[in-house]
């Protein structure tokens, strides 16, 4: 039975690899995460913030020699609010330890949609704006906190129509 993506992998990952935001599952009780403030306000609940605190201190104390941290996030929906607060908290507790973050971004394009005799439908403008901004606002928080921020994208234009 498939209940996260994770699921569909392989490759089985530790169980303290693993955290499962669970208000924002398909069937959780809040929809989706789709704006910046959002992810930053989950990283806010001191629970979560220890949970994850005691997930990564578990890495870190097998590690002989630490030498950073590798961070991939998307940028155009809330996991930028989430990436950009986990960012600052590696950067406040390992400051001097590397912090390299991706910043991926999806494609965007209407291919497959059909519109044969009838006008393209219109975009969703309230999408493409959220796109944008957290986009914009992830860049900013995530390259503060980074040592080296490289964002990815297989469009030349970061997912932004």
């Amino acid at each position: 039975s498939v209940q996260v993506w994770s699921d569909y992998l392989n490759v089985h990952l530790h169980p303290k690899s693993i955290y499962v935001i669970h208000q924002y599952m398909h069937d959780g009780d809040c929809g989706c995460l789709e704006a910046f403030g959002q992810g930053e306000r989950l990283l806010q609940d001191p629970g979560c913030i220890e949970e994850l605190e005691d997930r990564l201190h578990f890495y870190v104390e097998e590690c002989d020699y630490l030498q950073g941290f590798q961070v991939l996030c998307d940028l155009h929906n809330g996991f930028s609010g989430v990436g950009a607060k986990v960012t600052e908290m590696l950067y406040d507790e390992y400051s001097g330890k590397g912090i390299l973050t991706w910043g991926l971004t999806p494609v965007v394009s209407n291919v497959g949609i059909l519109t044969v005799g009838f006008p393209p439908p219109p975009p969703d403008s309230q999408k493409n704006f959220y796109r944008l901004l957290n986009t914009a606002l992830g860049i900013v928080h995530l390259s503060s906190h980074s040592s080296l921020f490289c964002p990815l994208s297989l469009s030349g234009s970061l997912g932004i129509k």
